[in-house]
């Protein structure tokens, strides 16, 4: 596996690639507050189950990737499309956010064979979109201890509970604050809480692949009466929550 950076308006987009130079691309998108190595224990089955390649980027924002001055699903999708090659068909699957994310991305893309996102909240009141507009203006916490930071960054990308606090991964949800007052702060940035009122009704009207939207059980935030009307194909996995590709990698697998 590689590194590729690329420029997009002075954003760089991190990714990291597997699998096959050829066949289609397989995108995995992460959501609000992570980084592509939530998707590790996926990729880890990938090469038994998957033909083509796959393409783990960090959101805008977020783990290596650059700030963005706006966090807007088009405009995110906007430049982790400019990060891709642009001559590979595209199999985008999106967690949370990133399922957001992905269906911006299928409505811009013609090459966009197939959308299987999960764990996407629909349902966003006013207040709950202003209560994520405040946050976005709050500065973020500087913490004395790198592992009071990763617990912070655990906090934020729904891990706590699911991964080893010491894990090496989680470094890149991290980052120092240089000088004689710094410490350690998550690597997100606030800005990105503020990506404008999501609408996944006008979202899957822009596109015209087959779209796979699915749920864990246990998913406090994803009800199943959120899906009911979209007119696209429904998965629940039992006994899952907000996470399943971190809490069961093969289930999401499987719906490849």
């Amino acid at each position: 596996m590689v590194r590729v950076t690329v420029r997009y308006r002075a954003t760089v987009i991190w990714t990291r690639t597997g699998g096959a130079d050829d066949g289609p691309l397989l995108v995995l998108l992460h959501g609000l507050g992570g980084t592509g190595e939530l998707w590790r224990g996926l990729e880890a089955l990938l090469p038994d189950a998957w033909a083509g390649g796959w393409v783990v980027p960090d959101l805008p924002g977020h783990g290596r990737s650059a700030t963005a001055s706006s966090y807007d699903f088009g405009v995110q999708a906007a430049l982790v499309a400019e990060a891709l090659p642009d001559d590979r068909d595209l199999v985008l699957v999106g967690h949370s956010m990133g399922g957001m994310v992905a269906l911006a991305m299928a409505g811009r893309l013609d090459r966009v064979q197939r959308v299987v996102g999960f764990s996407i909240k629909t349902y966003w009141p006013a207040p709950h979109v202003e209560g994520m507009r405040g946050q976005s203006l709050k500065p973020a916490r500087v913490f004395p201890t790198r592992e009071e930071a990763v617990e912070r960054y655990l906090l934020a990308s729904g891990l706590r509970g699911l991964a080893d606090p010491g894990a090496p991964e989680h470094a890149a949800g991290i980052r120092e604050v240089p000088g004689a007052d710094g410490g350690w702060r998550i690597a997100q940035d606030m800005g990105t809480f503020d990506f404008g009122v999501p609408d996944m009704p006008a979202l899957l009207d822009d596109v015209s692949c087959p779209v796979t939207l699915a749920r864990g059980s246990e998913d406090v935030m994803v009800r199943e009466e959120n899906y009911a009307g979209l007119g696209v194909e429904v998965v629940t996995w039992d006994g899952l929550g907000h996470n399943p590709h971190v809490e069961d990698p093969a289930a999401v697998v499987a719906l490849l």
